[in-house]
């Protein structure tokens, strides 16, 4: 046993030695002498009768034991004259009847009759012990009768006490008898949590074992008479007789299987199951033959049962059994204990401290030692299977390190370390097959600007360069929400692969990336930041395209090119992240198909342009309107954005949005000629303002048209401004000296600078609706929305919020001081003719509030 091993038993062993000073050394006041008188069965005496024989003797001590005896035995004592004492004790609780009897001056003063073949609540005090109260009256002639009977063992254990002093002693004692009992307790329950966890038969016998002394103490000190089964007499007797063979039983089978005795003493186990059949046995005579013969016959198979326990401990030890050591210290303490408990029920022994509580003490130490002796064999087998497995463990490596190595220098590349593009796609398709349910995205990172690094600062700094990128995006990645490792090597985790030396990947579960998105866009800040290196910052424009099984592919190689496609896309350069869509990919045959009904569409004016209203908060009327481009007749149908990228990607922008704008000045004729005066907003391609004609085509265009001068207001997003900011300012201040308003549109979705927003000739600002959705709910997006908001403001703007679905986030954004908003909380986008009909039930609706009720 270890030290600390050692230091608990010695402290339950402390723990219950105060238990010897609290029972035998707290007898407050001297006994008197006590006479006895001993009736043989079947004769009765009166009170009258046994106080007037003349066969009293003197009995030598207050605390006889006569063994099994069917005697009816009488004691009388006086009464000292100490008016303190108040109380007569008798501290043993298997007796069957007890008659007190208190003569004052010569007449019976109190009377109680009780016992274990009586009620508990019969009893004067409630206590597992028995207690006679009497009047503490100054008196010098009182004496005290008693008249005790039993079918157990016959010993009256007496003391006399003050009231006050006995209650304290035994709050004392019953807080040590607490102690034992959650000893065993603990010992119990955790033998079952690990039985239920390892499923081994040895810790649930142990468990019955202790449970069966636990049951076995309670009855014999009353506890469980006295909190269990109160009411029932007969059973608090039944359950001594059962608990003695079951406990004695079970303890038997937990040394046989704990020392493993089928293996090791082939012959003990013999014995053993011989005696566990015995106890079995006694389990059963015991209900059908009488009490005291019972309790004799079960104590007299204890005995020896308990004396084999104690043989076979130093029996397996001289033969070398690894757990006899601790089973022997064990058994023998709670054999002796329990030999000392039964010679002392037999009246061989004299009742003190360690004869009346031999067993407890005993099992106690047998409890903890045994527990102990079990967490030591539970860690040697775990040992001896670790060793075993390391041993096979070893084997194996040894056989397949070579070809290990061979294999992972073929599925890593040279210089970064990180998986090359045949393990990445292995692994992927593995992740694939393996979960075919799950939404597996394929994330591809391509370096832009690494051509570029390498012309100015040579090949050697590129590759250092390039060895820091790689840590950089395995260390932003490992911490992406939905991120599936790549496996190890050489100590590193991976988390990003290596297609080329320009492109790399990593594998998410879309679904948890997706319900993650700040913590997705704060790692995209990340990996598109410079890399220092050598005190510069080398900004390598890192683009990502994502592509999703299995609605992108089903295989590695099908979705790596579709995340490509995705990362060099315009989305991509706008946003600096795309995703795959068959909509947005001009090298898919669909996607041609796509094109060809778009031109056609255009050609044969199938597009339509719907309408969907601004609000003023501060008047709240309705501030104007925005244009939006639909496809009505395509089936199925395909969304604005999708209509603008296809029209990019295949040069058909230009006659697009010239046609837009020639529609929305169409649409605000019909506007004005229904007395509808609102501005209309169309959005402007960033292609069209790389077009050198287009600025001389909107002047031309509304010169056709003064009548809405000042009317028609173009939208350009943040982000597309950003792809060419030069040419673009230049185009948007040709604009302006045009007379078109120009607003700002999604802003707060991009990397736009302020210095550079402030040199834009915008009247209007319109704040990005990833910002809106969430607004009630996150203080975040408040103070960002509000800071947005002042700082517009303070430069001039007017601010539109986007995506207003809500009253709550509508009156937020009121007292915010946000100017406009749009969204469906007013209306969807809407045909002209439902717009107008629209326009006029909401003007209609607004006089029915006004009008005087």
């Amino acid at each position: 046993m270890t030290k600390l091993q050692w230091s608990r038993a010695l402290a339950a062993l402390i723990l219950l030695l105060p238990l010897a000073f609290s029972c035998q050394g707290d007898e407050k006041f001297r006994f008197p002498s006590v006479e006895l008188l001993r009736v043989p069965p079947g004769a009765q005496l009166s009170l009258d009768e046994a106080a007037a024989s003349g066969d009293w003797q003197t009995l030598e001590n207050s605390s006889p034991n006569f063994g099994y005896s069917r005697d009816t035995t009488w004691f009388r004592f006086d009464v000292p004259a100490e008016s303190q004492i108040d109380l007569l004790e008798i501290t043993y609780s298997q007796l069957d009847h007890i008659a007190f009897y208190l003569i004052a001056n010569g007449e019976l003063a109190e009377t109680f009759t009780t016992g274990d073949r009586y009620p508990f609540t019969q009893r004067p005090i409630l206590n597992r012990h028995f207690l006679f109260p009497f009047s503490s009256e100054t008196s010098d002639n009182r004496q005290i009768l008693l008249e005790v009977r039993t079918t157990g063992t016959l010993q009256v254990p007496m003391v006399l006490w003050n009231t006050q002093a006995f209650f304290e002693h035994a709050s004392v004692e019953e807080q040590l008898h607490a102690v034992y009992y959650g000893i065993l307790i603990s010992v119990i329950f955790f033998n079952l949590f690990v039985f239920i966890a390892l499923r081994e038969h040895v810790y649930l016998l142990y468990v019955l074992s202790t449970l069966g002394y636990l049951l076995l103490i309670g009855n014999l000190n009353g506890t469980a008479f006295h909190l269990i089964w109160p009411g029932n007499p007969e059973l608090q007797n039944r359950a001594t007789l059962f608990t003695v063979p079951l406990a004695v039983m079970f303890t038997l089978l937990f040394s046989r299987s704990f020392l493993r005795l089928k293996q090791t003493g082939p012959l003990l186990n013999r014995i053993v199951l011989g005696f566990v059949t015995l106890n079995a046995a006694m389990v059963i005579i015991t209900g059908l033959i009488d009490y005291n013969s019972a309790i004799r016959l079960t104590v007299a198979i204890a005995i020896p049962s308990t004396l084999l326990l104690t043989i076979i401990g130093p029996l397996q030890w001289v033969r070398r059994n690894p757990q006899a050591g601790y089973y022997t210290i064990a058994s023998g303490a709670l054999s002796l204990g329990s030999a000392i408990t039964a010679a002392n029920k037999y009246g061989l022994l004299p009742n003190n401290f360690i004869t009346t509580y031999g067993m407890e003490i005993g099992s106690a130490l047998e409890a903890i030692l045994l527990a102990l002796a079990l967490a030591a064999r539970l860690y040697q087998e775990r040992q001896d299977k670790v060793k075993a497995r390391e041993a096979e463990l070893a084997a194996m490596t040894a056989r397949r390190s070579a070809e290990l190595k061979l294999i992972e220098s073929a599925l890593h590349n040279s210089l970064t370390g990180l998986p090359n593009r045949a393990s990445f796609e292995m692994q992927a398709n593995d992740l694939i097959r393996q979960a075919p349910d799950t939404r597996h995205g394929i994330v591809v990172i391509h370096l832009n600007n690494l051509k570029s690094v390498t012309k100015t600062l040579g090949h050697q700094n590129s590759d250092r360069i390039l060895e820091l990128a790689a840590r950089s995006l395995n260390a932003i990645t490992r911490e992406l929400p939905g991120i599936i490792s790549l496996g190890q090597h050489n100590g590193r985790n991976f988390f990003v692969a290596c297609l080329d030396p320009e492109t790399f990947a990593c594998v998410v579960d879309a679904s948890i990336s997706e319900n993650a998105r700040r913590s997705v866009l704060s790692a995209l800040e990340a990996i598109r930041s410079p890399i220092d290196y050598l005190g510069m910052q080398v900004p390598l424009n890192a683009q990502l395209g994502v592509a999703v099984s299995p609605i992108h592919g089903a295989d590695a190689t099908s979705l790596i090119r579709r995340a490509v496609i995705a990362e060099g896309s315009d989305r991509a350069q706008e946003r600096g992240i795309a995703y795959y869509k068959l909509s947005r990919d001009s090298f898919s045959a669909g996607r041609l198909t796509m094109a060809s009904e778009l031109q056609k569409a255009l050609a044969n004016n199938e597009l339509k342009l719907y309408l969907q209203p601004k609000l003023n908060l501060a008047t709240g009327q309705i501030a104007g309107l925005e244009a939006l481009i639909r496809w009505p007749e395509r089936n199925p149908s395909v969304g604005a954005d999708e209509i603008i990228m296809l029209a990019e990607q295949t040069g058909l922008i230009k006659p697009l949005t010239r046609w837009a704008l020639e529609q929305s000045l169409q649409l605000r004729n019909c506007l004005l000629e229904n007395g509808q005066r609102f501005k209309l907003s169309v959005n402007i391609s960033p292609n069209n303002l790389r077009e050198p004609d287009f600025p001389l085509f909107v002047k031309r265009l509304m010169s056709a048209h003064p009548q809405h001068g000042g009317a028609i207001i173009f939208e350009i997003t943040e982000t597309s401004m950003m792809q060419d900011p030069v040419n673009a300012l230049k185009a948007l201040n040709s604009l302006t000296n045009a007379g078109i308003p120009v607003s700002i549109d999604d802003f707060g979705s991009g990397y736009s600078s302020l210095s550079y927003i402030k040199q834009l000739p915008a009247s209007e600002i319109k704040i990005d609706r990833s910002l809106i959705t969430d607004l009630a709910t996150r203080e975040e997006d408040r103070v960002i929305v509000q800071t947005t908001i002042d700082m517009c403001h303070s430069l001039g703007y007017l601010v539109v919020a986007e995506g207003v679905e809500d009253e709550a986030t509508a009156n937020l954004l009121k007292g915010m001081g946000c100017d406009m908003i749009q969204g469906y909380l007013l209306s969807r986008p809407l045909p002209l003719e439902k717009m107008l009909t629209w326009l006029t039930d909401r003007h209609e609706a607004a006089s029915m509030q006004r009008a005087p009720g």
